[in-house]
């Protein structure tokens, strides 16, 4: 992009999406802000490759999969533990980059995640930490792990029918 005041436009009115979006593979706020200061460092030394005839959308989600991917592997290598596997995140990243769905998706995740009951989202909250093993919620609960696996299920059930009837609810608008 020619002009740098219309680039800086662009990554401005990304922000929040790029961020959701790095969010939704990283899952820890502090972290996400990390890596979309690093994408933003990229997306503007690339700023000159960038075709404005395009969407800049797309484009800038790529640097932000890149990133991303990028701090899973340093993590790792940290804490010598699979937070993603590489496929997962690629997925995942190509499903994000459908801006629109992405978003509704998002806005329909949360949603449910206010209708579960109080315990139902500490129980998920626990799970996505990095300390969060079945086996270590079980410990913590004085339960076995099956019985948090059957529950981690159920709950993942749940949201997934809320977010699809939620879905199809605003298809019908």
């Amino acid at each position: 992009m020619a002009e740098s005041a219309e680039f800086i436009t662009q990554i401005t009115r990304a922000q929040r999406q790029l961020h959701a979006f790095i969010l939704s593979m990283v899952w820890n706020p502090a972290e996400a802000d990390d890596v979309l200061q690093e994408t933003n460092l990229v997306l503007w030394e690339k700023a000159g490759e960038f075709d404005g005839s395009r969407p800049f959308l797309p484009w800038a989600m790529r640097f932000a999969q890149l990133q991303a991917m990028a701090w899973l592997k340093r993590r790792q290598r940290q804490q010598q533990r699979l937070v993603f596997d590489d496929e997962l995140v690629k997925l995942l990243a190509e499903e994000a980059a459908e801006e629109p769905v992405f978003e509704a998706r998002w806005h329909a995740l949360a949603s449910c995640l206010e209708k579960l009951r109080s315990e139902h989202r500490a129980l998920i909250a626990r799970r996505y930490e990095p300390e969060g093993s079945v086996k270590a919620i079980a410990e913590a609960a004085g339960t076995t792990p099956k019985a948090v696996s059957d529950k981690l299920r159920r709950i993942r059930r749940a949201l997934l029918d809320c977010i699809q009837q939620t879905l199809e609810g605003e298809a019908f608008a």
